[in-house]
This record gives structure tokens, sequence and C-alpha cells, in this order.
């Protein structure tokens, strides 16, 4: 059995067992010994030019090194693949691992290596020991441009902002940078951030109910006041004038028990000066908005005038 020398052993260690074939050639080994160690099945290909010294399903890292090495020193990992390095818990899952590289690159895409050409890299890459990660901004706009449903870049734009991963104003740098290579998407879910919703479910739920030809104009997110001018919690719409909250619930929110436990603080305080709390949940939303409706409809009309007695204000 051959032995691997130790400076090759360390190279293989920091790359999790990817190595390419340039640095297998460097390392001593020839072309013959790579296609008897395949064969062998005691290592794999798994892109071009490009082995792992193990046998398996690769992990997620393994396929963002291999990706990242077969695409060559100047590719910047970006897309989804980036937004679930950094840990972004609404970002699609996918086996691809997209990169970009500068425009005068000929490399092309293979296997789970998706290549795209940039005409300019990200400057706000992130270094790290292996590969570079396009900033969370130009990633969140990179994989909204690839997807083709408006749900799921909502997600990924709101979370953005919500969790801190970027700002308004990179984000909108990002958009505008990209032109109008496919970003309808991205920007619509961007208007609506910039408009106040917070999340993908609020986004849905207020679609719903602007198809309501009963409810008048909703307060989302607004700033609430008691009648002694204290704040209260504050609900994802309101309506004034029948002291109508509504809420949208997610089972990931409430995961925790301290999470669930602010939930029902925030509603029993909002009950607490007479305000009708609702609370839907995204599944309800996405699979019987017309209940959705109906159930805003009946409550707002069942109360419509009883704001006035609660005293509550709703701060511009």
């Amino acid at each position: 059995m051959r032995t691997h020398p130790p400076e090759f052993s360390d190279l293989a260690e920091r790359q999790q067992q990817i190595v390419t074939r340039l640095q297998l050639l460097t390392a001593g080994f020839d072309d013959m010994y790579l296609y008897r160690q395949t064969r062998r099945g005691l290592w794999q290909r798994v892109l071009p030019a490009t082995y792992a010294l193990v046998t398996g399903v690769l992990t997620a890292e393994q396929r963002r090194i291999s990706a990242a090495l077969y695409a060559g020193g100047e590719a910047q990992l970006t897309g989804l693949a980036a937004l679930t390095w950094y840990g972004f818990r609404q970002s699609p899952s996918t086996d691809a691992v997209h990169l970009i590289v500068p425009h005068h690159a000929r490399r092309k895409s293979a296997g789970h290596a998706v290549i795209s050409r940039a005409l300019a890299l990200d400057e706000r890459a992130r270094v790290t020991a292996l590969y570079p990660v396009c900033s969370p901004a130009r990633a969140v706009v990179d994989a909204a441009r690839d997807l083709r449903q408006l749900r799921p870049v909502r997600a990924v734009v709101a979370e953005a902002i919500q969790r801190g991963y970027a700002d308004l104003a990179t984000l909108d740098e990002e958009i505008r940078r990209a032109r109008r290579s496919r970003t309808a998407l991205v920007r619509k879910a961007f208007t609506e951030v910039v408009q106040g919703t917070r999340s993908a479910p609020e986004a849905e739920l207020r679609e719903c109910l602007a198809e309501s030809p009963v409810l008048p104009e909703i307060n989302w997110n607004p700033q609430l006041l008691d009648p002694g001018g204290r704040s209260l919690p504050t609900p994802d719409g309101y309506l004034a004038d029948a002291a109508v909250a509504l809420e949208v619930d997610s089972q990931e929110y409430h995961y925790r028990p301290a999470d669930w436990a602010r939930t029902l603080d925030r509603h029993n305080e909002l009950s607490r000066h007479g305000i009708l709390v609702l609370h839907f949940t995204p599944a309800l939303i996405r699979r019987e908005p017309r209940r959705v409706r109906q159930m805003m409809a009946d409550a707002y009309e069942s109360r419509r005038g009883l704001g006035a007695a609660t005293r509550v204000r709703v701060l511009p």
C-alpha cells in the first residue's frame, strides 16, 4: 500500500480529503494510479479533475470544497450554497453549489458545481481558508435570481434583514447591480420589506386580506399606545376601528417554550386592553385564504366602532 507524502496528507486533511488532479500529480502520483484507485472504489472522481480520497456521500462542506477547487482560485461561493454556509434557516435546500467566476474565465458547470461568469466579483466577499464566500446581500440576490417562486424569495429577503445579515441599503445596491436580469421577484420582496413586512407569511397575509371587499385599510406593524401613553406589543396587523389585532404564528418561532410564553404574554397584554387578537398560521393562510378573509371580515363586522372604547391609539 502506497503511503502519502506528509505534505500531501496535510493538504488533504485541510481540504477534507478533496483534492485536484494537479495536486495529486504534484505530490508524485500519476494518472494510472488515479485510475486504479477510483476503479477499485478507494477514491471517487466527484468533478472533472477533482477527487475525493474517501468513498460514500460527500458532506455539504466537501461538496462546496470540491466545487470551489474545480472552479478555480478566483471563484466565489454564492446563491443558496452561500446562504446555507451563513446559516440561513429559510433558505431552500439544494445539492447544487453555485459559484461566480470572472467573466474572462472559461470554466463551465459540471455535476453539482454551477458556474456563472460575472462582470464583477463581490468586493465584500468573505475570505475563508478554502474559498471566498459572497456577502449575504450578493448571495441573496443571486439565489433569488435562480428561484422561480415568490415565497422562498420573500423568506430569504426577510430573513436577511430580520437576522441582520444585510441592511436595506446594501441589499438595494446589489439589486441595482443585477439590473433587470431575473430580478422581478427579489424586487417585489424587497419592496415589501421596505414597506414594513417582517416575514414571508406576513406578506402572504397582506395579499390575502387585500382581496377582501369588507375590510378597511389595515395598520401593519403599528406602534400602539394604551390610554396612559405606554407602549403596547406590536401586532402584525391592526384594525383600529374594531380593535382587532392579527398575528402570524409560525411553528419555527414557537418551537421553544420561551417563545411560546412570549406570544401568550403579548396576547394577554393586548386582550387586557379590549383588543381581540386573531392568530393565523402560515399553512392556513396558504391553504385556506378564503377562510382567513371570512374570519377577519366577521370579526370586523361584529366589532366595528368598538375601537374608540378601548382608547388605544395608533401612532402614525
